[in-house]
């Protein structure tokens, strides 16, 4: 049974910075037993990152569109599991107004990180939360999940200008604040195939490049990546092959 003590304790074996800012996609149940459940992981999280910046995903892509256009900030649930939905309804968190990819923050600068992201049209523009990650020089830790949910590889796409993957036309939606106040965001839209799925290909690269390496969190796998590094790596990659996730087969040895 895994205890705050021992997630903290093998966080410091992660050799984290917890003076930085750190992003976390997970899935709970690839954790194993934890005493406290959810709450206990975010607990250690939490005191690990005490003195930096702990970012989760709190997106809600999955049911915000054209028929369904209110991303609620206050309560609009996260569609991408348990640790970001409890996350986001802690004292102290500031969610983003991004209405389909929001992020909820904890700790110094969390209004600088998330004050700009309803000023943009598409998903993860460069001035946005997801591009910030990169000039903060973060550390996204995957957490019993693959490259497949590392939503930071989709800012890297559109910051080169990958063709094809978002919308020509935007999506009239809306995000609504805790008082009532509406505010339009018109929104192109991740298109085409199911490009994320393909993102496993680059894990080899990344390791072998020093961007990413492998450790435990409880029973969990995870993937310790260097926001910048893995921009820099996929980027010239991308500059040499536009079509790198266009495919799902392995990259050619």
């Amino acid at each position: 049974m895994h205890t705050i003590e021992s997630l903290i304790k093998q966080l410091e074996q992660l050799d984290i910075d917890s003076k930085g800012t750190l992003l976390v996609h997970s899935s709970m149940k690839s954790m194993g037993p934890v005493e406290g459940g959810a709450d206990t992981v975010l607990d250690a999280f939490t005191e690990y990152m005490k003195d930096g910046l702990l970012v989760l995903p709190t997106h809600t892509w999955s049911y915000i569109n054209a028929d369904n256009p209110r991303f609620y900030v206050d309560r609009s649930p996260s569609c991408v599991g348990i640790l970001p939905e409890l996350f986001r309804k802690r004292p102290g968190v500031v969610r983003s107004l991004h209405p389909t990819h929001s992020v909820a923050v904890l700790g110094r600068d969390s209004i600088e990180l998330t004050n700009d992201d309803h000023r943009f049209d598409t998903p993860c523009a460069r001035d946005s939360a997801w591009g910030k990650l990169l000039d903060r020089r973060a550390t996204i830790l995957l957490v019993g999940v693959d490259l497949k949910r590392n939503t930071f590889i989709h800012g890297v796409e559109e910051w080169v200008d990958i063709p094809g993957r978002l919308t020509d036309d935007h999506e009239m939606l809306y995000t609504v604040l805790p008082d009532g106040t509406e505010i339009p965001v018109p929104s192109r839209r991740h298109c085409g195939l199911s490009w994320s799925e393909h993102f496993w290909k680059v894990d080899e690269v990344l390791e072998s490049k020093g961007a990413m390496y492998k450790g435990q969190l409880g029973d969990a796998v995870v993937r310790v990546c260097d926001a910048a590094m893995v921009a820099e790596v996929i980027t010239e990659m991308l500059k040499d092959n536009p079509d790198l996730f266009s495919d799902n087969l392995p990259l050619d040895h």
